[in-house]
This record gives structure tokens, C-alpha cells and sequence, in this order.
């Protein structure tokens, strides 16, 4: 008796923990995106002044009821090199502005182009576009060897995001995505015209009535061309000998405008 008690005992573990899992397993979602763009590869001069970015995707696996009821939202962002980005605070001193406080923030994009249905806050709640990182509001803006009590983080954060889009670096289109089918729709993003160089990620998400179900993205080259890329390597690649060469040329420079300018 005692030993079919136990076994009764464990067979009803064993099924509360296969609930467990299957409980805690993320649900699954027939819903898939597809997207394209033209071009995988931007080369720009010395004289770009932006571009518009178009993109085309789809929706495999809708549900028709729902898409009737515009139940599905689309976000789409092109995410540019990311880098560590320092903000400093300027406070008067004795009638000087001095930067006396910064805050180093890890790895965020350096420039940030969005593009959806409608305005991103209402698609979803903010704990959901906070995990999955999308608005200009929600993107992950870790400090770096922060010790405090975080009472001034948010300053920090709100200068970050005020300086990026008043710089034209973080920018938003709430309307930017339509529908041009059952299915189908097109985006469009704006590069700015101090656009970074390097690799740049065009990602999609799709929301079902405000829950994210879907990602997708792909890779965006951009790059200088001309002489602004020669100077540009030169720079990067070696340092000191540029350097070097803009010093000697700011001496002859200033060398030659005495000459030219001297009065005898």
C-alpha cells in the first residue's frame, strides 16, 4: 500500500513539472515576416544630404479575420553601428560653463531611424517594447562602471535621446509602414545626411494585437567613397602618420600665409 501511495506520489510530480515547462515554453505563433530591400551596399560622397531607404515585406501565416480588424502592427527600424556614447553635463561655475558630469552608455546605435503602422506607444505596452527594444524611448541604454543610486540616470538618458534626435541622428515616422496588399507592405526610413559609416541593421517586428510575435533583419553596408573615404582610412588606419601630415600642413600652411601676407 505504502509503495503504490509513493508511486501515485511521484507520477503526480513528474506531471505538475511537464506542466511547469510546457507553462513556462513560449507560446508559438504560425505568424512569420519576410523582408527585402534593394540594396545591400549605400556608397555616399562628400556631398550626401539623406536618403530615404525603402523596404518591402510580408506577413506569412496571417490569420485574414485578424488582418481585417488591423489587428497586426509592423515596426521597422534601421539600427546604425553601435558604439559607446559618452553624455556630459555642462553646470555654471564662478560664471563658467564647465563639463562637470558624465555618463558613458554601452554600445547603442549611433543612429536610429523608425518607421510603423502607427505611433510605437500605442502598439504596445512599455514592458513589452522595453524587452524587445524598440522606440527611441526603449532602446537599452546600459552606463558603463555606473556606481549611485541611479537617482540621475534618467537625466542622463533624456539628454542622450534629446541630443540624437535634435541632431538629426534619431529619427520617427508613426505612419511610415503601409499596407499595399492583403499581405504585403512597404517602409520607409530616413538616413541622415551625417549618416555613420559601417554595417547597419534593418530589422522588422510584428505585433498581434499589441503582443510582439515576429523579427527580422538584415544587414546595410554604408560607406564613403572619394577623397572624404581616403581621408577617412587614413585617419583610421594610420593614425600617426596622419597625424603627422596635419601638423607639417598646418605649419606650412601658417608658414606661407606669413609670406604671402608680410609687409615690408
Amino acid at each position: 500500500m505504502r509503495a503504490l501511495a509513493t508511486l501515485i506520489l511521484a507520477c503526480g510530480l513528474a506531471f505538475s513539472a511537464s506542466a511547469q515547462v510546457l507553462e513556462d515554453k513560449p507560446a508559438e505563433y504560425p505568424e512569420k515576416l519576410e523582408i527585402g530591400i534593394s540594396t545591400d551596399e549605400i556608397a555616399i560622397s562628400s556631398d550626401f544630404r539623406g536618403a530615404d531607404l525603402t523596404i518591402f515585406g510580408a506577413i506569412e501565416g496571417y490569420d485574414p479575420s485578424l488582418l481585417v480588424q488591423r489587428k497586426y502592427d509592423i515596426v521597422v527600424a534601421l539600427e546604425g553601428p553601435k558604439d559607446n556614447n559618452t553624455v556630459r553635463i555642462k553646470e555654471r561655475v564662478f560664471g563658467i560653463w564647465i563639463n562637470r558630469r558624465s555618463m558613458t552608455f554601452e554600445l547603442v546605435p549611433e543612429s536610429y531611424s523608425l518607421s510603423s503602422t502607427r505611433d510605437v506607444e500605442t502598439i504596445a505596452d512599455p514592458a513589452t517594447l522595453n524587452s524587445v527594444g524598440v522606440g527611441i524611448h526603449h532602446i537599452r541604454l546600459s552606463p558603463i562602471g555606473y556606481v549611485g543610486d541611479g537617482s540621475n540616470m534618467t537625466e542622463f538618458r533624456d539628454a542622450f535621446r534629446r541630443l540624437k534626435e535634435s541632431g538629426g541622428f534619431y529619427q520617427r515616422d508613426p505612419g511610415g509602414v503601409q499596407f499595399i496588399s492583403a499581405s504585403l507592405f512597404k517602409a520607409t526610413v530616413r538616413l541622415p545626411a551625417s549618416v555613420p559609416n559601417g554595417t547597419h541593421v534593418v530589422r522588422a517586428h510584428l505585433f498581434r494585437d499589441g503582443v510582439f510575435i515576429a523579427e527580422k533583419a538584415l544587414p546595410l553596408r554604408v560607406m564613403k567613397t572619394g577623397l572624404e573615404q581616403m581621408i577617412s582610412s587614413a585617419a583610421y588606419n594610420n593614425s600617426l602618420a596622419y597625424g603627422t601630415l596635419s601638423v607639417l600642413l598646418a605649419v606650412l600652411t601658417g608658414w606661407l600665409a606669413s609670406v604671402v601676407f608680410r609687409r615690408d
